[in-house]
């Protein structure tokens, strides 16, 4: 099986115009050849230097048999739990591989001091990877010193466990050869959210136990179809399907089976949403687990279907739907290459992310005036948050959950993001920060002005110390949430703000 893209009903997307405009453009073939002329002459010096991942399989088919001789030697070593410390791109290929293969990988993408802690556990047994294509994230940079600092503590020497993958001559680069770390060094011309098959995604699933010669032969086997200027191309049919529905801006994911999720629609939405939300356009996929009807209530009436699984899933409230089935390497060369036709369609980059940078930069900035007293949020009672909902949702917005606590303490907010769907009858997504800063954060901020934010904070957890930093990561994570909306408010963008022991009682309060 290589990839197939249905519509259904078919005559419900007026796709038909926008295949044969990428038909006609040679759209996909020109793409393949690096032609940055595409997305036109503002955009061509940026995707002159983002088109390497078009053809990544001569560098993974060989990277991937010397992962599987170290994993044997780790493994041999009692080296078997693969932590990864990593960010947006860096993490979200990553995860997908490993639990498409049941690989226990341990994913860092956090800097509440709670997970941090749950990632420092068993340094006997731990090989920590350390991903991030600048080498100077300030995620992975301090989760990378808490390692450092915790190995030393537990007299093990972390020249032989930490893995660094990174770009040539970063920041991590250098502090990798002088700490004498292994080094996986990838192609300075892939962008972070089209890494999947690059070292960014084989290296810690790999290490962790994936196939990744299975998921190399799965993109090997659709590649020729992905080229070809033909209406038949699933990358061109999907394209035209996503760009036939703007102004629509939701696309509502659903999966086979629940418990065989393997966080493909996460890794979609931050492609899709990172390379098309900007200049006030773009498409927002909100995650609707197949276990979870409730919220396809709140999905508006415009709203449509992409749907991974195999058509059995059925749960799903929307006239139309697109199906896309394929296996997972499959799954990643189609989307990233029906992403970059799509932004050609809509008429933008889809190889910057503009607005990201604006609130790191904001987070920066409080941390280094509040250090570790940083941490106090303005927030507002259950009651006061309730009535900002019904005031400032719109009948075609959205609602996007914001949360900035454990991975652990998720349950409620599920409720909640429930609860709300079927009262204020938008969509609802629930994303944890920093990891969404760097997947739907762009969107938030670039795309159509249309959702309200509800920020989660936690302003009561027990700060853990950054190896070498005036600050903790607790004020790390709450300087970036009043980052993130300081520029979301900046744009004109409503953001309410909540503290985690309240969350109950807003369920309660409607």
């Amino acid at each position: 099986m290589t990839a197939t893209v249905r519509l259904e009903p078919g005559r419900a997307f007026d796709a038909g115009r926008r295949i044969d405009e990428l038909v006609r453009d040679r759209a996909a073939s020109r793409l393949f050849s690096r032609d940055a002329t595409l997305w036109g002459a503002e955009a061509e010096a940026e995707s002159s230097r983002r088109l390497g991942w078009v053809d990544p399989l001569p560098l993974a088919d060989a990277l991937v048999p010397e992962l599987d001789r170290l994993r044997e030697r780790l493994n041999s070593l009692g080296q078997d739990r693969v932590v990864l410390c990593g960010m947006g791109g860096s993490s979200l290929g990553p995860e997908v591989i490993a639990r498409r293969d049941d690989a226990p990988l341990v994913l860092l993408d956090s800097t509440h001091p709670d997970d941090v802690r749950a990632a420092l556990r068993e340094l006997d047994r731990t090989v920590v990877v350390v991903s991030s294509k600048s080498g100077s994230t300030v995620e992975t940079r301090s989760q990378l010193a808490a390692f450092e600092s915790a190995f030393a503590a537990a007299g093990i020497d972390a020249g032989g466990r930490v893995i660094v993958v990174t770009d040539p001559d970063s920041a991590l680069h250098e502090h990798a050869l002088q700490n004498g770390y292994r080094v996986f060094l990838a192609d300075p011309t892939v962008g972070g959210r089209y890494s999947a098959l690059t070292p960014f995604g084989l290296v810690p699933s790999v290490l962790a136990g994936a196939d990744g010669a299975e998921l190399l032969d799965e993109a090997r086997a659709v590649l020729p179809a992905l080229r070809a200027d033909t209406p038949e191309n699933p990358a061109i049919a999907l394209a035209g399907a996503l760009a036939s529905r703007l102004p629509q801006r939701y696309a509502a994911l659903t999966f086979e089976d629940p418990a065989k999720s393997i966080g493909l629609a996460a890794w979609i939405e931050q492609l899709v949403a990172e390379s098309t939300g900007k200049q006030g356009l773009g498409l927002l996929p909100i995650e609707v687990p197949a276990d979870a009807p409730e919220l396809t209530d709140g999905l508006p009436s415009s709203a449509f279907a992409v749907d991974l699984s195999d058509g059995r899933a059925g749960t799903i409230a929307a006239d139309e739907t697109i199906r896309v089935l394929a296996p997972l390497g499959a799954q990643f060369v189609l989307w990233e290459t029906a992403t970059a036709l799509l932004g050609r369609l809509v008429g933008v980059n889809p190889f910057d992310q503009p607005d990201v940078e604006s609130a790191k930069a904001a987070a920066r900035a409080l941390l280094a005036d509040a250090g570790s007293d940083g941490r106090a949020t303005p927030s507002l009672t259950p009651e006061e948050v309730a009535a900002e909902l019904r005031a400032r949702v719109e009948e075609h917005g959205y609602v996007a959950i914001q949360a900035y606590v454990s991975r652990a303490a998720g349950a409620p907010l599920a409720r909640l993001r429930a609860r709300l769907s079927e009262t204020l009858r938008v969509p609802v997504a629930l994303g944890f920060g920093p990891r969404y800063l760097h997947s739907t954060g762009q969107f938030h901020k670039g795309g159509p002005a249309l959702g309200v934010f509800l920020q989660i904070v936690d302003a009561s957890a027990t700060e853990l110390a950054i190896p070498g930093s005036d600050a903790g990561f607790g004020a790390l994570i709450a300087a970036q949430a009043r980052g993130d909306r300081a520029v979301l408010e900046g744009n004109g963008r409503p953001v309410l703000v909540l503290d985690r022991n309240d969350a109950e009682a807003l369920l309660a309060a409607w």
